[in-house]
């Protein structure tokens, strides 16, 4: 009967653990989060993305001027301009591991 037990009991803890260190993959988040205003392949030709002046992430002067520790921070601390919100930021939403990975995710639009 005890050992019963600790099987359950271990079961349950590997499907927690599983469920708590899902990450979504970058695409995923991206699509979700950022191509409304981004747009899919990163230009900011979306209708908001044209208002608010978006970088085009598929431009490598863009990129060339892009460290990867401010896209990590733009992406996990948002951005305010002007004291308005430009872009919320994702900190609370997504893990760390998530929020670098769209490093190489937004990379990946250089032509």
């Amino acid at each position: 009967m005890k050992m019963h037990t600790k099987i359950i009991a271990a079961s349950i803890t590997f499907i927690l653990g599983s469920a708590l260190s899902f990450a979504a993959p970058a695409s995923e988040n991206w699509e979700n989060s950022c191509a409304k205003c981004h747009g899919a392949d990163g230009k900011g030709q979306t209708k908001i993305g044209k208002k608010l002046k978006l970088k085009d992430y598929s431009d490598a002067a863009v990129q060339a001027a892009m460290t990867d520790e401010e896209i990590i921070k733009v992406t996990s601390e948002g951005v305010i301009q002007d004291g308005k919100e430009k872009m919320k930021g994702f900190k609370g939403e997504f893990s760390e591991s998530e929020i670098k990975d769209f490093v190489a995710f937004i990379r990946a639009f250089k032509a």
